[in-house]
């Protein structure tokens, strides 16, 4: 038994230290994803080592401090997805319906065939914005009877996962369809007029994650996050960022991307929000996501019901107050950051002038 937990000390410590390297490989970038349930792991051998250990020689402390130090740093990266954390953004204090974005961000998944499901959502919540992720013809077809409703539109349908529709009660300005890193793997650009007159600039996205079955290294995830991010960052309108970012919350790889991007992560102090995967509890993360300039706060964040998908969809309303939001402050980019972040441009071969800027 001591044998064994000696081990698992060093297999933890293993899977905890691999994704602080820059190795793009997915079997490392993997391991990103199950920090919690690595941390859950940790603590459950932990607490094994210290019944079981009697703590007589080096290498059971040196597997007991391992074991620690695993977790503390776990902990270090999920516990800002928690109601633990001071949130990053303020709730809306009046709610103003002029001012108001209302987004519901789903990943279809291509064979899923409930679209009723998803667009009974839609007529109960009213999304202002709909985007759906590995949406294809078929998926159009069905999601077209909503034009009635919501009759300003951007569509790409695709049969290889990465298809994406944009439905909007709200008019849309400018809106182009980019292939920023790869040929097959759209983006969305556009300006949304709000009620109030008021142009918020939006990105769509849906990069190719690190995977046995998509690209064996991160580097055109990587690649197409860094150069949005840069995209963004010389911006001072108002702006959101949303899609399935085949991404955690809290890797490294969205973490440079809040850091050069400036934007603000309406999750940090509120909770995870997982939406993948839907069918299994105990192994969900949070893959959808909403970023914003520090001109919006927070009316609601939700994961709505199942769709039939692997993936949950999510439901934000955003209030544009640019007053309010100047108290916001986002994370900064150090040295290190715009380093990592010439890297992957670099890596892909990519610039800013690959991203379309609608409204400039």
């Amino acid at each position: 038994m001591v044998t064994a937990l000696v081990c698992l000390a060093f297999v933890v410590a293993t899977a905890t230290i691999l994704p602080e390297t820059r190795f793009t490989h997915w079997t490392v970038r993997g391991l990103d994803f199950p920090r919690l349930q690595i941390a859950s792991f940790a603590l459950v051998v932990l607490i094994s080592q210290v019944i079981v250990f009697g703590f007589s020689d080096a290498l059971e402390w040196i597997a007991f401090l391992l074991t620690l130090g695993a977790l503390a740093w776990q902990l270090k990266w999920v516990l800002p997805y928690t109601p633990l954390w001071r949130s990053e953004v303020k709730r809306t204090a009046v709610a103003d319906d002029d001012n108001q974005i209302n987004i519901i961000t789903a990943n279809v998944l291509t064979p899923n065939k409930e679209s009723a499901k998803l667009i009974s959502l839609v007529r109960e919540y009213q999304p202002d914005i709909l985007v759906t992720l590995e949406s294809d013809s078929w998926w159009e077809a069905q999601l077209d009877e909503l034009e009635d409703e919501m009759p300003h539109t951007l569509k790409c349908p695709l049969d290889n996962l990465y298809g994406m529709h944009v439905y909007s009660r709200l008019p849309l300005h400018d809106g182009t369809i980019e292939h920023m890193v790869k040929d097959d793997i759209p983006s969305i650009h556009c300006c949304v007029e709000l009620r109030s007159g008021e142009q918020v600039r939006m990105h769509f996205m849906h990069p190719e994650p690190p995977s046995p079955t998509e690209s064996d290294v991160s580097s055109p995830r990587d690649a197409e996050l860094a150069v949005l991010a840069k995209s963004v960052a010389d911006s001072d309108e108002p702006l959101i960022v949303t899609g399935d970012l085949n991404d955690v919350a809290w890797s490294p790889t969205t973490r440079l991307f809040r850091h050069i991007s400036g934007l603000l992560d309406p999750r940090i102090g509120r909770g995870a929000f997982n939406t993948f995967h839907a069918d299994f509890p105990f192994l969900r993360w949070p893959l959808d996501h909403v970023f914003h300039s520090h001109h919006f706060t927070l009316n609601t964040l939700e994961r709505l019901p199942h769709i039939g998908s692997d993936h949950f969809a999510l439901y934000t309303s955003l209030n544009f107050t640019p007053v309010k939001g100047r108290k916001q402050d986002a994370e900064s980019a150090d040295v290190e950051d715009r380093e990592r972040a010439r890297e992957a441009l670099s890596e892909e071969d990519v610039s800013k002038k690959d991203v379309p800027e609608p409204g400039e």
